[in-house]
């Protein structure tokens, strides 16, 4: 029998009733991926001998990372950003999306697998939208050939178009026939569009016989009705999956295709796990990651479709998948601030579009970690560090008497000398020392915490005794060692505490993880609730100064610091100035270099550039991926605001200015509500007025050239909004 949802719907309820049920699609598809990546590229022969079955996470006997960045992730949770890019159009078309591929996938670094033209469909398709081929034709079968068009990538990117429109199949199939034409064709199209159909209808209907029955009315072609009716007779007729798995390959094996990893083998594996799985999460996922052919990709998506039609309880219903992954995830993309997340934060986003999508309003909470969908804990866990002297400190999301959730923390053994001690992500994890590269690939991303930010916190404790509190952080210094600073320490009052600290100043250099700290000078068992935690607006005061003063090691060769980590680049060379701060060199137009997050409003960014043959240089401001920012520059005898749209580059305001290269000018934007103003040399040289791009963050732009940056330096405005009014103490 199915699990039963907490709350079985229908089409017409509104869209917050189907929250829980796209947070567990999003867990399902990163739990799904994450189960079957380590064996992705495998041989079924192989994953049979090793492990004869992939039931659960393998990663420790494969040596890899758990959490690592994967295009089936970053892809789907990227492309769909065209809906709250575009104001959530509900007709959004193919060459829109498109146009996102272009502002948020940096070639060779995010998103896709960069396999060359006319190996790698997604990659082949990109290149066509950089020359100026627009999509669909970017995909068309017609421009790439059969063996392009019909790969497996449509499928992949496809769950988050239907989680934005649940309930609504007929939209989701329109929206997911426009995405997935951006880079395929023909059978992939088709395919994509009948798996967004079936999880879309999956929100009001858990039953797996009645819900296929009920997609298929959204297949189209001959070919898909063909290998849909023969996968499921397959099935009908098998008593095991292996038997189906291998009339599989009898049938639709990869060499029966042209390409590398087509849409028809996999499709099929799809829906041989889905029957043969049935209403068993664990089984379905199971069937997945070990018959071989794309398993990450056929696991995610099976993980998320279960996920929504079995509800919540089911993920963990069998063994536990949830506690290790610890909601964590990566969205790898030029928006590099946005990286390091947690499937909460993400699902808030598809409730949103949902929302907007249905002409509603959403309420979802405004603080980073709330904690509000059942069991979510988004990233928090045990600090590592700590070793032995550890408390024993457990963690679980809990409801409250009023409705609302937090995460309780519960410690025993508190003592002096000991802890208890957690913490959460801000940035990608160390690289050990001595190790040249990691098992990670192509983590691009900024931080989310940032030197001179205020983190609040509203905690409560129902005990008469409490334990001292403090936020902490650790960060890499010059050198990439771990350093960790401390906040001031605070007993912690019976009732509601808030508390607020400003993160400590950095020299620049890259906060990895936030944490807070509990400590008592006697034994202490009990046990307190973190109702909520955030942070926003620009940092107070940032600044990066000459050399990274504490890079003693830095030469003129040095081409990569721990701390120049914290930019994403589409330039072509960035890398450490021993003599200033940063060169950026770049051959085209378009060369951006960028952190900070979209949670950047109000604020000022300013650096002394010496500027060297290029066509046009200067500083972005309110950046949302690399073709979509506010820039000053100096171009041509004139100092100019600009904004710049996807391929337009719109001026807002220009003044002449007497300027020559090789000369040295200290520039500096601000961004106050919907007024830009650009100075030069400390004078005020243009101003405009625009608001489409309210937050974002900052960096360089260079045009056919190269400068040479001394010093890096955001300030918040005075009138940037304050998080911390309400927190009544400072820590």
């Amino acid at each position: 029998m199915p699990i039963k949802n907490e709350k079985l719907l229908d089409a017409n309820q509104n869209t917050m009733h189907y929250a829980e049920q796209i947070y567990a699609g999003v867990l399902g598809k990163i739990i799904g991926v994450y189960v079957g990546r380590p064996v992705e590229g495998w041989r079924y022969d192989a994953i049979q001998a090793r492990f004869g079955e992939v039931a659960h996470y393998v990663v420790p006997v494969t040596g890899a990372p758990l959490i690592v960045p994967d295009d089936d992730i970053s892809g789907a949770f990227v492309f769909y950003r065209a809906l709250e890019d575009n104001d959530y159009p509900p007709q959004i078309r193919a060459q829109q999306i498109g146009d996102t591929w272009l502002n948020y996938v940096i070639e060779d670094k995010t998103i896709l697998w960069w396999g060359g033209l006319s190996r790698s469909t997604e990659h082949t398709a990109w290149l066509r939208l950089q020359a100026g081929i627009p999509a669909p034709e970017s995909g068309s079968m017609a421009l790439n050939g059969r063996s392009m068009a019909e790969q497996i990538g449509a499928q992949i990117f496809i769950d988050t178009w239907a989680m934005a429109n649940p309930g609504d199949p007929e939209r989701a199939v329109a929206m997911a026939r426009e995405a997935a034409s951006v880079s395929h064709d023909g059978l992939a199209v088709d395919a994509a569009c009948f798996l967004a159909a079936l999880e879309s209808l999956a929100f009001d209907q858990p039953d797996l016989t009645q819900l296929l029955l009920e997609g298929q009315r959204f297949i189209t072609g001959t070919r898909l009705r063909r290998l849909v009716d023969d996968t499921l007779d397959a099935c009908a007729r098998a008593d095991d999956w292996r038997t189906v798995r291998a009339w599989i390959a009898r049938h639709h094996d990869y060499d029966r295709y042209p390409g590398n990893c087509p849409m028809a083998t996999n499709h099929a594996a799809l829906l041989m796990a889905l029957v043969m799985g049935g209403d068993n999460f664990q089984k379905a996922l199971t069937i997945a990651a070990s018959a071989g052919w794309d398993t990450d990709c056929n696991a995610g998506n099976v993980g998320c479709l279960n996920a929504i039609r079995l509800g919540l309880d089911a993920i963990d219903a069998e063994a536990p998948f949830r506690p290790v992954v610890a909601d964590q995830m990566l969205v790898v993309s030029a928006d590099g601030g946005e990286c390091i997340t947690d499937a909460v934060r993400e699902s808030r986003k598809l409730i949103q579009a949902a929302a907007a999508l249905r002409g509603e309003e959403a309420h979802t909470p405004r603080a980073r970690f709330a904690f509000e969908q059942r069991g979510s804990v988004q990233g928090w866990q045990a600090h590592p560090e700590v070793g032995i002297a550890q408390a024993l400190t457990t963690l679980r999301n809990i409801g409250d008497a009023h409705g609302g959730r937090g995460l309780e923390i519960s410690y025993a053994g508190l003592a002096r000398g000991m802890c208890a001690a957690l913490s959460v992500k801000t940035f990608v994890d160390p690289e050990p020392k001595g190790r040249k590269g990691t098992s990670y690939f192509e983590v691009i991303a900024s931080p989310s915490l940032y030197a001179t930010q205020t983190v609040c916190a509203v905690i409560e404790c129902s005990a008469q005794q409490n334990p001292a509190f403090s936020f902490f952080i650790d960060y890499y210094d010059g050198e990439g060692d771990i350093r960790t600073i401390y906040g001031k320490e605070t007993t912690l009052a019976t009732g509601s505490n808030r508390l607020a600290w400003e993160v400590p100043d950095t020299q620049g250099h890259p906060v990895y993880r936030l944490g807070i700290r509990l400590t008592s000078p006697a034994r202490l068992d009990g046990s307190l609730t973190l109702k909520q935690l955030d942070w926003s607006a620009a940092p107070r005061h940032l600044h990066m100064g000459r050399s990274m003063e504490l890079t003693p090691s830095l030469t003129p060769w040095t081409t990569m610091t721990p701390w120049l980590t914290s930019f994403v680049t589409s330039a072509r060379h960035f890398a450490p100035d021993y003599t200033a701060t940063f060169a950026v060199s770049h051959p085209q137009s378009g060369g951006v270099v960028t952190l900070g997050t979209r949670d950047w409003r109000d604020y000022a960014v300013s650096s002394l550039i010496t500027f060297s043959q290029q066509r046009a240089a200067g500083l972005v401001i309110r950046a949302r991926g690399h073709k979509r920012y506010y820039a000053g520059r100096l171009v041509n005898g004139y100092a100019q605001i600009i904004k710049q749209r996807d391929d337009e580059t719109i001026i807002l305001a220009q003044t002449p200015l007497d300027w020559a290269l090789d000369e040295t000018h200290f520039l500096e934007i601000e961004a106050a509500g919907a007024q830009l103003t650009l100075s030069v040399d400390g004078v005020k040289t243009a101003a405009a007025q625009d608001d489409d791009y309210r937050s974002g963050g900052a960096g360089y732009i260079v045009d056919e050239g190269a400068i040479v940056a001394d010093g890096f330096t955001i300030k918040q405005s005075p009138q940037a909004e304050q998080n911390s009014d309400d927190f009544i103490q400072i820590l």
